[in-house]
Formats: structure tokens, C-alpha cells, sequence
């Protein structure tokens, strides 16, 4: 494998490529490497950000805990599916969104200035859109309720629809794409990700970083939502051996979710990507 071009800015995944958390999202520790990948780039003055597809947080309560384990991610560096979904809602005018997920979702969409209503909110209350996001404490009447909307016409949105993330005790499933396969399967809508690997989360991506999705290095452990986006939207994948995905599975991948460069340390992503 080569790279089709050297890239000049990098979009970094975090479980499974630069930290690993337990099931519970309370603990993490850094990927050997993952320090030293990041400390070279600001060096060599290459930009780059994190994407996450995990949306439990905001990135002002999440990237801190990162820089306690070592990790120089700066908030402003540090984003997450609220962030697109944000941008999303703001196009369509969306004027309130029924939220399925964590305390820590409906605080980081309602910063970004989206007007947030809880499933446990009196029943009177109507949206125009659901968001589906990190919610394990997930009840039946709040499917019920995300059913309802949607079938009344609601848009139909969600964080992530991967079914598996990488952590400390192995491959975890994600709450939003169960959630979502109850929703989808009682409705018949399937939903919109705002996360990895969508069109939504590549534009948003490039525009952070100031450059074209053409010249992102898309720096991931997953398949679907890293390599695929990658690919899809024409950026360069760079697929990492850390997390979910062997360097044996990464040979037998379908040309849609091919990565251009498989690295097995991410400590080495600059000098394989040419950049030292």
C-alpha cells in the first residue's frame, strides 16, 4: 500500500486509535504512540483534529480528561456527532429535536444552540426532529415516543449507526444503533447519521481543518466509519491495527472500505505518511 498523495491535515478517531475507555466510558488510557503522533504533527505544524463518533460528552468535559492521561488534545480540537448533528438541525431549521441520549448530549446541542426536548418532558411537547445519540438508559416509552415523532413526520437523525466500538474489554455495541434498529424497524425510516462515516461528518471535517477532503488523512481503526468515509469522500485512509479491526481483516476489505496505508503503530503516522 501507498499513499495517492502526502496529506496535509489529519482527522484522528479515538477509541480504538487514540485511547481506549472501558464499556462504561469512565476510565481511558492512551495508545502507545498516540502522544508522540500528535506532539509531531503540532511540531511540524500539520493540523489536525479528533472526531469521534461517541457523543456521551461535550468536547469541553471530554478533552480535559484526555490531557489527564497524557493526550494533547485541546478543546477547540476536539469534536464529536453533536457538533455535525448542530450544523445539520441549523440547515434544516429544525426548531426542536426529541433527544435520546445522556444528560451530557442534550447540554452539548443545547451550547451549540439547538433546542433540546427530553423523551421524559411532559407528552404534550412536539418536535420537528429525533436525535439519537449515546443513551443507556434507553426506556420503552422512549422509543414509543422517538416512534412517534417520526411517523408524524420528524427527521429522523442519529449520532452513529456503527454497531461496535473498540475498548479496554474488547468490542462494546453502541446504544444509538440499537436504539436505532427498534426506531427504524417499527417506522420503516431509516435514520441519518450525523457521525462517521456520513457526507455530513466529511464536509464538516474538511472544514475544520481548512482544506480539502482530497488532502485529509482520515486516521481510524474502523472500517465503516472511518475508511469508508474516507474513501467515499475522497480523502486518504489511514488505517491503524489498534483497535476493532486486525491488520489481517484490513487485507480482506471490500474496495468501499479499503484503506490507502495500514500502519501498526500510530507513532509512526508521519514519518509513513512522508511528513519526517
Amino acid at each position: 500500500m501507498s499513499l495517492p498523495r502526502k496529506p496535509k491535515g489529519f482527522m484522528f478517531d479515538l477509541d480504538g486509535t487514540l485511547i481506549l475507555s472501558n464499556r462504561q466510558l469512565g476510565s481511558y488510557d492512551p495508545i502507545p504512540g498516540a502522544a508522540h503522533a500528535l506532539g509531531e504533527l503540532d511540531a511540524l505544524g500539520v493540523p489536525w483534529i479528533a472526531l469521534t463518533n461517541g457523543s456521551a460528552y461535550p468536547a469541553r468535559k471530554q478533552a480535559p480528561r484526555l490531557r489527564d492521561v497524557g493526550l494533547p488534545v485541546p478543546d477547540e480540537k476536539l469534536f464529536t456527532p453533536n457538533s455535525v448533528a448542530a450544523e445539520v438541525i441549523k440547515q434544516r431549521e429544525l426548531e426542536r429535536v426529541l433527544v435520546l441520549g445522556t444528560q451530557g448530549v442534550i447540554d452539548a446541542l443545547t451550547e451549540l444552540g439547538v433546542k433540546c426536548l427530553s423523551p421524559d418532558d411532559g407528552k404534550g411537547l412536539t418536535c420537528d426532529g429525533v436525535y439519537v445519540a449515546w443513551h443507556p438508559e434507553c426506556t420503552m416509552d422512549h422509543i414509543h415516543r422517538a416512534c412517534d415523532a417520526v411517523l408524524g413526520g420528524a427527521t429522523f437523525l442519529t449520532a452513529s449507526d456503527i454497531p461496535f466500538f473498540a475498548t479496554k474489554e474488547g468490542r462494546s455495541f453502541g446504544y444509538s444503533c440499537a436504539i436505532n434498529g427498534a426506531i427504524s424497524r417499527v417506522t420503516g425510516i431509516e435514520p441519518e447519521p450525523t457521525g462517521k462515516p456520513s457526507e455530513h461528518a466529511m464536509a464538516f471535517v474538511a472544514r475544520q481543518l481548512g482544506i480539502d477532503a482530497a488532502h485529509v488523512g482520515v486516521v481510524g481503526d474502523d472500517a465503516t466509519a472511518e475508511m469508508q468515509m474516507a474513501v467515499a469522500g475522497g480523502a486518504i485512509g489511514i488505517a491503524v491495527t489498534s483497535g476493532s479491526t486486525s491488520a489481517e481483516e484490513w487485507a480482506d476489505q471490500p474496495p468501499e472500505k479499503t484503506p490507502d496505508l495500514v500502519i501498526d503503530s500510530i507513532g509512526d503516522l508521519a514519518s509513513a505518511c512522508g511528513l519526517s
